[in-house]
């Protein structure tokens, strides 16, 4: 397994990552396909045989019960100090005042709350998930530098908003002398590269690591075009990969792929790999070869012809979504 640093950060970090959206009771969330606690346990194992040691998972996944789930499997699988643990803040857990958003008491409540599921004292990434525009990004910026002072969290990382946003924040911190991002976790993938204008030219400037979570667009990018799982029959995120303007990419994955005698996957996630501000590609795996996969690609150097034949068809989006 290879490692990098996360950004300009002293955290060495495995290039893929195990994300953990896709294990949880499924009574208790949105999602229907995602894995139990036994359907699950085979793939932290294989994440550990594989050195995947980065894993990620958020507060809302499931209700809670993938951070349950997660934390168990770190305790049953692992050493605590052998795994870089990231968790995140922002979704509805209760209605109550702490129950959600960026608030100071969100913040404080909702990383306790985590902490009890993980059964851990701290966790080394802790991103918000979300840009919280009802609370004024001092009053979000100051409770995150209180908990990393407090040693709950070692490291903040930010997902899933506009440039100005994370600029807005990082500026708030860097003002106050209080603890900066230095991860951002976004959609990046050979069919949404809307990132490229903004937010990787930002992340770049501000020495912030990209883990992007979907490498694979919900699993589009591996498998021929008009192919379809129960997860992209039935989830309307999915769906929204089944766009004609997506065909031609898909296809060229397809063909690089066919040439190089190796599976789709490993082709869609060697592109974003190669990504200099990507420090680590969040993977989700269901399927044993998911993960065997990720790893492989580690290994395929796609050279310029193959990368232009990936990026030449691609159509810019005026309408950005996550």
């Amino acid at each position: 397994m290879e490692h990098r640093r996360l950004g300009t950060s002293g955290l060495r970090v495995s290039r893929v990552g195990l994300g953990c959206m896709s294990y949880g009771e499924a009574s208790t969330g949105l999602h229907r396909w995602t894995l139990d606690e036994d359907a699950a346990a085979p793939f932290f194992r294989q994440a550990v045989e594989l050195g995947v040691t980065f894993w990620d998972t958020a507060n809302v996944y499931q209700g809670g019960t993938s951070e349950e789930i997660v934390g168990r499997a770190v305790r049953r699988y692992a050493r605590r100090e052998d795994i870089v643990l990231a968790t995140k803040v922002h979704g509805t857990m209760h209605a109550g005042p702490g129950g959600s958003g960026l608030s100071r008491k969100a913040v404080l409540e909702q990383l306790d709350a985590s902490l009890r599921r993980l059964g851990t004292d701290y966790v080394d990434v802790y991103y918000v998930h979300r840009f919280d525009d009802e609370v004024p990004v001092e009053e979000t910026m100051e409770a995150l530098h209180d908990v990393v002072r407090a040693g709950k969290v070692r490291y903040l990382g930010a997902s899933s908003m506009w440039a100005w946003q994370l600029a807005t924040m990082q500026h708030a911190a860097q003002l106050h002398g209080w603890t900066r991002f230095t991860a951002m976790e976004d959609q990046y993938n050979v069919l949404r590269r809307e990132e490229e204008r903004e937010m990787i030219p930002l992340c770049l400037d501000q020495g912030v690591g990209l883990t992007p979570y979907s490498p694979l667009a919900k699993g589009r990018a591996a498998r021929p075009w008009g192919e379809q799982t129960e997860r992209s029959s039935s989830d309307t995120v999915a769906k929204a990969f089944d766009r004609d303007v997506d065909r031609p990419v898909v296809d060229a994955v397809q063909r690089v792929a066919e040439a190089r005698g190796v599976p789709m996957a490993q082709v869609a996630l060697a592109w974003v790999l190669a990504k200099p501000v990507v420090s680590c590609a969040i993977v989700g795996a269901t399927k044993p070869h998911h993960l065997a996969d990720a790893v492989a690609a580690l290994d395929v150097e796609l050279d310029a012809h193959e990368t232009a034949a990936l990026e030449d068809p691609y159509t810019t989006q005026d309408n950005y979504w996550w």
